[in-house]
C-alpha cells in the first residue's frame, strides 16, 4: 500500500513506547503539491488490542484479522483518491494513516471493500490536513532521530 502516488519506498523505524516496541512505516517524503491539494483529510484507521501477550504485538488470530484489513485498505488505495502515508502497530495500537479526497468516497469504498467481512474493531477519524503537517512532522522527528533508530530502538517518538 505504501507506493501508490510515489514511488518512494517506504522506511521502517523502531520506537519504545512505556518500554513496548512500535513499528512504523512511512512514505520518507512528501508527495508533490498536486497530490497534497487533492488529498486534504487525514484519515486514521485504528484498531485497539490487547498486547499484553505479546510484548506489545497483537496475537497471531488477532494479527491476521488485521492483515485482512490491511488488504481491504489497499484495495481502497487503488481507487487513486486516497494514499497511505504511515502504519504503525505495537503497544496495543494498530494504525492505518491515509490521506484522501473525500470522506463520503472514502467510507462507500472501504465499506465496499470490507463488505463479507466480520465486523472490524476499529475506529476511523478524519482531520483536516490540507498542509500535510501530521506527515511533515512525523518526517521531520524520524529524521532527527535518525541515529537513534539505526538498527535500534529510540524511545524520542511514540
Amino acid at each position: 500500500m505504501m507506493n501508490s502516488k510515489i514511488e518512494t519506498p517506504g522506511h521502517i523505524v523502531r520506537t519504545l513506547k512505556d518500554g513496548l516496541p512500535i513499528l512504523w512505516t512511512y512514505v520518507p517524503e512528501m508527495p508533490d503539491v498536486d497530490t497534497r491539494t487533492a488529498m486534504p483529510w487525514l484519515t486514521v484507521v485504528g484498531w485497539k488490542y490487547d498486547g499484553a501477550a505479546g510484548q506489545g504485538m497483537p496475537g497471531s488470530q488477532e494479527n491476521q484479522h488485521i492483515l485482512k484489513l490491511e488488504a481491504a485498505l489497499a484495495n481502497v488505495e487503488l481507487g487513486g483518491f486516497c494514499m497511505e502515508v504511515y502504519r504503525r502497530i505495537g503497544a496495543g495500537l494498530r494504525e492505518f494513516v491515509l490521506y484522501i479526497h473525500d470522506r463520503d468516497q472514502f467510507m462507500h469504498e472501504f465499506n465496499r471493500c470490507v463488505a463479507g467481512h466480520p465486523r472490524y474493531p476499529i475506529a476511523i477519524n478524519f482531520y483536516r490536513d490540507e498542509a500535510w503537517s501530521e506527515l511533515q512532522d512525523l518526517i521531520d522527528d524520524f529524521e532527527a532521530a535518525a541515529p537513534a533508530n539505526q538498527g535500534s530502538a529510540s524511545p524520542a517518538i511514540a
